[in-house]
């Protein structure tokens, strides 16, 4: 019934906005133990050297609410309103390791906040660098979503083609008002987002081999939001399946710069991507690795559930150890 869809897209977009406005409140940090850092080289490793050991030492995770596990239980941090969970794939990936975590990723974050205190709705996340140190051996950066707007492109997307979408008995294959919206005039403005981006991420992977010379560091990528034809998830997010196929486009170039900048800093970058092809949002709910703007699982709107950041993990563990 139109009606009924309506009202389900119209309270999706609802969770969202408030998704990224409040998170639950924290309880204490657990920690995670970990063996005593050896000596490192005088150098710092490339992530392609198959003569290192996986890292011993401490591990720090930086970056946006991808990274954090926003709404994923149990819910943790230091700092109030960032949104951190013991099931994210920094902790993940620290057990799995056996790594002392240092997780200071938090929701909403933009590589703005990497260098400077970003305030939350209930506290304030000191700049995520400071948790950084010569003694760092192993760094993870999730960050860039935020910076090119993602949240709020997939809002828009939702308030422009949620009458075509939701229209009975008619395809919306070839219908892309979000897509129109955001090409309008031949330019395509999240793309210039994502160009815009790329210095800013170069100098943060600069200050970061600056406090950190001897840590093994991986850009980690987004996991595949949205599936690639578009087919499926006028339902699930309101949204048709031409504007569904050009927003997956634009994560893909997103990702593929996350990994040219990696690249050309000489550190690691993790796909996600890849394995978490027919996870979607508009997967069935069991085989979901993010969330549809009306979760079915424990997690933000749009968001990794626990599922998927296992999948993050693996990914990550996957990289460190094939550098070893």
């Amino acid at each position: 019934m139109p009606d009924l869809k309506t009202a389900f897209a119209v309270a999706g977009i609802a969770l969202l906005v408030a998704a990224c406005s409040a998170t639950p409140d924290p309880t204490s940090t657990a920690g995670t133990p970990t063996p005593t850092a050896t000596s490192r080289p005088a150098t710092r490793p490339t992530p392609t050297s198959r003569t290192a050991n996986v890292p011993q030492g401490p591990y720090v995770a930086l970056g946006d609410s991808y990274t954090a596990g926003l709404g994923i239980p149990e819910q943790t941090g230091a700092t109030a309103g960032c949104g951190q969970s013991t099931g994210s794939y920094p902790y993940l990936v620290a057990r799995s390791l056996r790594l002392k975590l240092t997780d200071v990723s938090c929701s909403s974050a933009t590589i703005a906040d990497m260098t400077a205190a970003q305030p939350t709705s209930d506290g304030t996340n000191p700049a995520q660098l400071n948790a950084l140190s010569s003694g760092t051996a192993l760094v993870t950066v999730g960050i860039g979503g935020n910076d090119i707007g993602i949240i709020d492109i997939v809002t828009k997307c939702t308030e422009l083609d949620l009458i075509p979408a939701l229209i009975p008995g008619r395809s919306s294959a070839g219908l892309t008002p979000c897509e129109d919206f955001y090409t309008s005039g031949g330019t395509d403005q999240i793309q210039q987002r994502i160009r815009a981006m790329t210095g800013n991420l170069a100098d943060t992977l600069t200050q970061i081999r600056e406090r950190s010379p001897h840590a093994r560091v991986y850009v980690v990528g987004y996991p595949d939001l949205l599936p690639v034809g578009g087919d499926g998830c006028e339902d699930a997010l309101g949204i048709t399946e031409g504007d569904i196929a050009f927003l997956n486009r634009e994560e893909v170039r997103l990702n593929g710069t996350l990994k040219q900048v990696a690249r050309a800093a000489g550190d690691g970058y993790v796909d996600t991507y890849a394995p978490s092809e027919g996870h979607d949002a508009c997967a069935a709910p069991a085989s979901r690795w993010l969330e549809p703007l009306v979760p079915s699982s424990p997690a933000a709107p749009l968001h990794p559930n626990a599922a998927g950041e296992r999948g993050m993990a693996d990914a990550v563990v996957q990289a460190v150890k094939s550098a070893s």
